[in-house]
């Protein structure tokens, strides 16, 4: 049985109450954000049983983390641990940063150390692309992939329209096609040179 005052309890309360091994506040807190971690694991992997592992992956550390550290924003804390859940599992199942077409070629072949060469320094272009970009459209792109909020969520916290937010996504995905291509090209170039 949830005693009431649980009920009307905010976060600050119940993590106290769950750091004291309180199934009751766990439950509460559970119930009131399972399907946002649950989301915005979906969101990123399209996949309704993985959402639902990564979530339960996640309150499952909420629980042992209870009598840890104390959380000074459960919502951002549990964003970020199905955020980072799902780039776990992306990982494991090599999918979170695959190569160009002819990469696997390229790694089985005596030039494998190259290609995981390349691959880094890909990783590192594309990063530091990313870091060229004007402001404004480095925080748009860092709010959409990163957080995975919608344009209207990032049109909101920007305080800007959702027209500006999707026109400056669109000039970032152009810059980044053009930069990407090309590097894909160098890649090829590599590859059969």
């Amino acid at each position: 049985m949830i005693p009431d005052d649980l009920y009307i309890a905010d976060d600050a309360k119940l993590l106290l109450q769950l750091s004291n091994g309180s199934k009751p506040a766990f439950d509460i807190l559970y119930n009131k954000y399972w399907k946002q971690v649950y989301n915005t694991a979906y969101k990123r992997l399209n996949d309704a049983e993985r959402a639902q592992d990564i979530a339960q992956d996640v309150f499952v550390q909420l629980w042992i983390r209870g009598t840890k550290a104390p959380i000074e924003n459960l919502p951002a804390y549990l964003l970020v641990a199905a955020r980072n859940g799902v780039f776990k599992f992306l990982e494991k199942e090599a999918k979170y940063t695959a190569l160009p077409d002819g990469a696997d070629e390229l790694r089985g072949s005596p030039h494998g150390a190259d290609a995981n060469m390349l691959h880094n320094e890909f990783l590192k272009a594309f990063n530091e692309l990313i870091n060229t970009l004007p402001p404004q459209q480095r925080i748009i792109f860092n709010l959409r992939f990163n957080e995975g909020l919608t344009s209207q969520q990032i049109a909101d916290q920007l305080q800007i329209s959702p027209k500006t937010v999707r026109n400056q996504m669109g000039k970032v995905l152009v810059t980044l096609r053009k930069s990407l291509f090309l590097i894909h090209l160098l890649f090829y170039f590599y590859q059969n040179g």
